[in-house]
Parts: structure tokens; C-alpha cells; sequence
């Protein structure tokens, strides 16, 4: 590639919701689930009071709206800072749209 060779850029493609009355694009909140090894107690869930707690028999998993994958490094970057171990983390698919009669 020589010096004058414009170096391609790859986009993903997004789906965004009509712009608010700024003009800015409104994109829907994202639900994640983040599940890590141990069981959370109340002292800990002080630190994830903005998630939904759900505690299994050897697992814990949070549940969160999530604006953007800023926002999901951030979690994930608390859950990992306390030395929690991650085993899943998904993306819960949103519920379908009712589409409408033309």
C-alpha cells in the first residue's frame, strides 16, 4: 500500500429509532446478562444497585439496560474489578415489534 492509498474502513450497520425532536438518533436501551462464579450477598449488590439481581445456587447474574457498549465495558469492567470471575455474558434479544396492518 503506498502513501497516496486510502486505507478502507469497515462500518457495522445499525438500525436506528427516528431522531427526537433535536435531530438526534434515539437508539432503544440494550438488556444484557452477565453471570459470574459465587453468590452475591447484600454487601455486593450495594456496588450493582442499578442491575437486577438474580442469585443461583453457585452463580449470580445481572440484568441491565444498557444504553450503549460504553456503558457495558463499564460493567463488566466493575464486575472484573472486584475480582469476580465472568462465565456468560448475552445480549437478551429484545421482544418483537407487533407489526402493523397497512
Amino acid at each position: 500500500m503506498g502513501e497516496d492509498a486510502i486505507p478502507a474502513t469497515r462500518h457495522a450497520s445499525r438500525t436506528y429509532e427516528p431522531a427526537d425532536a433535536k435531530g438526534l438518533a434515539v437508539v432503544p436501551a440494550q438488556t444484557y446478562e452477565i453471570t459470574f462464579i459465587g453468590r452475591m450477598g447484600t454487601t455486593l449488590r450495594a456496588e450493582f444497585d442499578d442491575c437486577q439481581v438474580i442469585v443461583g445456587p453457585d452463580t449470580t447474574t445481572l440484568r441491565a439496560d444498557l444504553p450503549d457498549q460504553v456503558a457495558l465495558c463499564g460493567l463488566v469492567q466493575r464486575i472484573a474489578g472486584l475480582g469476580l470471575d465472568i462465565v456468560h455474558l448475552h445480549l437478551v434479544a429484545p421482544a418483537p415489534r407487533a407489526i402493523a396492518e397497512a
